[in-house]
């Protein structure tokens, strides 16, 4: 994958991530992309769905599967914003998905701090796309956040 494709996609990603931010919902989206072509959108809907398990990663896995008809997602690459959890992370290691792209790490929750062999062995990976910008989004969600809690 060229690193303009990864710029392109992750841009959609962030685009994701927007949505989320303008819902109230923690700023993370997420696209699944196949032989070059955005297979489906996703963005967190924790608070939305109330459930805990509704990141991005997660509808993204959910909607790519039954796109494909298949658990398996090998042929696949998934554009996210922040580095997958380790709920996230195990979930794509089950799917054997190809590709990994995270703009932002994540120094608190994020898979890598855990267990650094919790994704796919097989799952090439690729960080820091875009990193800056959703790492700003992210500080800007929060930093509301706090001035409303005072």
């Amino acid at each position: 994958m060229e690193e303009k494709d990864s710029e392109f996609f992750m841009r959609k990603a962030l685009e994701q991530a927007k949505l989320a931010y303008e819902a109230g919902e923690i700023p993370v989206g997420a696209v699944l992309v196949s032989d070059g072509k955005i297979i489906t959108k996703a963005h967190n809907q924790t608070e939305l769905l109330h459930d805990a398990t509704a990141h991005a990663e997660m509808l993204a896995i959910t909607s790519g599967c039954a796109h494909f008809n298949s658990k398996y997602l090998s042929e696949c690459s998934l554009y996210v914003t922040l580095e997958p959890c380790p709920m996230c992370a195990a979930a794509l290691a089950w799917t054997q998905i190809k590709h990994i792209v995270w703009a932002a790490s994540d120094e608190k929750k994020g898979c890598s701090l855990y267990h650094p062999g919790l994704l796919h062995p097989a799952s090439q990976l690729e960080k820091g796309i875009l990193g800056e910008e959703s790492t700003e989004l992210l500080k800007q969600f929060f930093k509301e956040r706090r001035q409303k809690n005072f």
